[in-house]
């Protein structure tokens, strides 16, 4: 028996997609194909689309359909700057309340994020993507509920349009995992350490690195898909 999907559902399948890259911008979405693939009328399809519209990943077109939206840089890095602005902040308080069993959890974290990296060289097939990300963000997380401040760790990584692709697009291909990697470790010498002179260099570091990794190949032919010449200033 079909069991039909709620207008939220539709949405969150359709965002995850959309932020995975697996529809990717400057794709047409079609309101029939979605009817056929969800076995649901126009109406619900509609509000779907009009919500992602107003969420900036897709742009309705007259006459033309709904289009996925490129990357526009210079909003994913306006998300950067306030990532970093936060978290900066937050490593601090956590430094000055950190318990031993709080420090083993990062360690955990860090063990865990690395047996994901390893499959790079030994099961490239096997590297997962989005097991990675999440992987990654466990760490930055630990340091927001120890503080209390989880609510401001859910604002900074929900699903964006800019952001949340961008950061996606630096995975590809495993092009970030060593400087996480490194980058992750040097966290936790700097927390070990009490080294608060040392959080937002090396922050700034890791949260930019896309934007370093990328640089000019943002103009490349390669991402022309990804990067209008708009979406980059």
């Amino acid at each position: 028996m079909n069991i039909s999907l709620t207008s939220d559902e539709i949405y969150e399948i359709l965002e995850n997609e959309i932020i995975q890259l697996k529809i990717q911008p400057g794709d047409v979405i079609s309101e029939n194909t979605l009817c056929k693939r969800f076995q649901i009328s126009r109406t619900p399809i509609r509000s779907v689309l009009q919500r992602l519209q107003q969420n900036g990943f897709v742009q309705i077109v007259p006459h033309k359909g709904t289009i996925v939206t490129a990357i526009r840089l210079k909003l994913a890095s306006q998300w950067i700057f306030q990532r970093m602005a936060v978290e900066c902040m937050i490593l601090r308080d956590f430094i000055n309340i950190c318990s031993p069993t709080d420090i083993a959890r990062i360690h955990y974290a860090q063990e865990c994020l690395q047996k994901i990296a390893d499959r790079l060289h030994k099961a490239p097939e096997a590297f997962d993507i989005n097991e990675f990300l999440v992987t990654d963000l466990s760490m930055h997380r630990i340091w927001f509920q120890v503080t209390d401040k989880l609510c401001l760790w859910e604002n900074l990584v929900r699903p964006q349009a800019d952001y949340s692709r961008f950061i996606r697009l630096d995975v590809v291909g495993g092009r970030n995992v060593p400087d996480v990697m490194k980058e992750h470790q040097q966290l936790i010498e700097i927390i070990e350490a009490r080294d608060f002179a040392a959080i937002e260099p090396l922050l700034k570091r890791h949260l930019y690195g896309g934007v370093r990794r990328m640089g000019s190949e943002l103009f490349s032919e390669e991402y022309q898909r990804f990067f209008t010449s708009s979406s980059r200033e």
